[in-house]
């Protein structure tokens, strides 16, 4: 039986990023549609993961991407409009057990886009 990964998600001006915290992952498949995500993997115990999260805003999903480590996999997306802020992920105003905000990653703007931009070339050299 497939169950949720644990997922934390914060939001920047330009993307919004989400972790599924999964150690050992296989498999890794994650689908950016413009509205949706879709995420599935396993881990080292053939235990089967599923994510799908209709999302708060509209992303731009050629330019979305991921980055599996062995603790987890992230995404980031690319937000539609930018520099407005998501007060949630999902589309629907209800929080799943499985997903809360990541409260280290979670900060003011201000002056946030030089960082933001060196995180999303990091990702982007890997």
């Amino acid at each position: 039986p497939r169950q949720p990964a644990k997922t934390l998600w914060y939001d920047r001006p330009r993307y919004v990023y989400l972790e599924f915290c999964v150690e050992d992952s296989t498999d890794v498949r994650v689908v950016f549609e413009d509205q949706r995500l879709v995420f599935s993997c396993r881990n080292a115990d053939g235990v089967e993961f599923y994510n799908e999260i209709n999302l708060y805003a509209r992303v731009n999903s050629k330019d979305s991407r991921e980055k599996r480590s062995d603790r987890s996999i992230t995404c980031f997306m690319r937000k539609w409009k930018e520099k407005v802020a998501w007060p949630r992920i999902t589309k629907e105003n209800i929080k799943p057990a499985w997903l809360s905000v990541d409260f280290d990653n979670w900060r003011d703007w201000e002056g946030d886009e030089e960082v933001e931009r060196a995180m999303v070339e990091q990702y982007a050299e890997v």
